[in-house]
């Protein structure tokens, strides 16, 4: 009876979603469904249509891309700035704190505020770069085919490192001090403790960082639509807006909703490798190497 509340709240607001969706990808699904309530059975077809378009290879890449660049700067930045943290000094706490206003700031304020900055012409960031001479005009951070995906990854790269800094932080935390003592008395400086000591502790936060940072840039959607909504020429369309266009643009709810289901394989794929790896490490259990 205590759990009925939640078993409920599961199957009401994601099981039925997720058949649904599962069902509608399998089902010739449009704008005159929602009239005739007439949705053919098509099978794997839009599957299919969507595997063999012209556009699939290039939004997988640009999928992949995105995504990758996306985990690196997130995790690189976020472990940097965790270690920074760690040391105590004044205002440390303020600091943190004002760290993870980019992650508490709605995503379409954030990705306005970032679309006005890079702007070729009136934005602040080609201003700066004309005022210290680096550049003699505007970079076209959105307007060009290159320069926007290194945008919007940047831009996702900002909103992300507060999630990675805050969890990579509580994982330094856990790790024993005394561990570090006995590393300094062996002559061990900051670079082989880190290798030897930080590393192997942190390596089981760094999977769950890792995965759910993979999961959740999949799925970006909102960041992508309000900094350079898909363009210029789709060189920034990823899965997920793909998804978004098919579905409530283009109004094939059938491809959309298949696309989708091919973003849930993947996220589901990326959640089954990590409990594995996780289950295999406490079997083997952990060791400071």
């Amino acid at each position: 009876m205590f759990l009925l509340p939640a078993v409920a709240y599961l199957l009401l607001f994601f099981g039925y979603p997720l058949v649904k969706n599962v069902m509608m990808g399998s089902q010739h699904y449009d704008a005159a469904t929602f009239y005739t309530g007439a949705a053919p059975f098509v099978g794997l077809d839009n599957y299919a249509r969507i595997l063999t378009s012209d556009r699939f290879r290039e939004v997988l890449l640009t999928t992949v891309l995105f995504t990758a660049g996306s985990l690196a700067g997130q995790f690189v930045l976020g472990l940097a700035l965790a270690l920074f943290f760690r040391r105590h000094f004044p205002l440390g706490r303020v600091l943190r704190s004002l760290l993870l206003l980019p992650w508490l700031l709605p995503l379409v304020a954030s990705g306005t505020t970032w679309k006005w900055m890079l702007d070729t012409d009136t934005g602040v960031v080609n201003r700066v770069l004309r005022g210290l001479h680096l550049v003699s005009s505007g970079v076209p951070w959105l307007t060009g085919t290159s320069q926007a995906l290194v945008s919007v990854i940047l831009v996702n790269i900002w909103v992300g490192v507060p999630f990675n800094t805050t969890i990579l932080y509580s994982g330094l935390k856990d790790i024993p001090a005394h561990l570090y003592e006995a590393a300094e008395l062996d002559g061990a400086g900051a670079l082989a403790s880190f290798r030897h000591v930080t590393w192997p502790l942190l390596r089981p936060v760094t999977r769950v960082v890792l995965v759910l940072g993979a999961i959740y840039t999949l799925k970006v959607l909102d960041v992508i639509l309000v900094v350079t909504d898909g363009g210029p020429a789709g060189a920034t369309e990823t899965l997920a807006t793909r998804s978004y266009e098919l579905s409530f643009r283009q109004f094939d709810f059938g491809q959309g909703a298949a696309t989708g289901n091919l973003l849930i394989v993947v996220s589901l794929a990326l959640a089954l490798l990590h409990l594995r790896a996780d289950r295999r490490a406490r079997t083997t259990g952990g060791r400071i190497s």
